[in-house]
């Protein structure tokens, strides 16, 4: 992830949370099914010491975080995702699961955000 970082230059002139915190605090939530930052935020803190165990360094702020998704690089995630996909194939080349192992990577960022209809009436999903 190191080299994926640095490429664009993703801890450039931060302070509080780095990427690898935010990748862990953003694969918790999808691996957990969280729902919201709110709630990834909340569940991380009841979890408390434990987590430096799951190599997390500190406390994360739902402010800090959701500043972190908006302004770092998307592409330092993807690069990583397909860097872990390549150590992936050869593990799993005998299992079944090694075919479907390309098309994982698009399952990581397919969950829907529920909006507002009253605030955003563009956005209408269910009725």
């Amino acid at each position: 992830m190191l080299s994926c970082v640095q490429r664009y230059q993703g801890n450039y002139r931060i302070r509080q949370l780095s990427c690898y915190d935010q990748f862990l605090a953003m694969a918790f939530a999808q691996l957990t099914g969280r729902e919201s930052l709110r709630h990834t935020v909340t569940c991380l803190k009841t979890l408390g010491p434990r987590l430096y165990h799951a190599g997390f360094r500190g406390s994360t702020a739902r402010s800090t975080l959701a500043e972190a998704n908006e302004k770092r690089d998307w592409r330092i995630f993807s690069d990583f995702a397909a860097v872990l996909i390549q150590q992936a194939k050869p593990l799993y080349a005998q299992e079944s699961f090694g075919v479907e192992l390309e098309q994982a990577a698009y399952a990581l960022d397919s969950t829907i955000i529920e909006l507002c209809l009253s605030l955003f009436p563009w956005a209408r999903f269910r009725h």
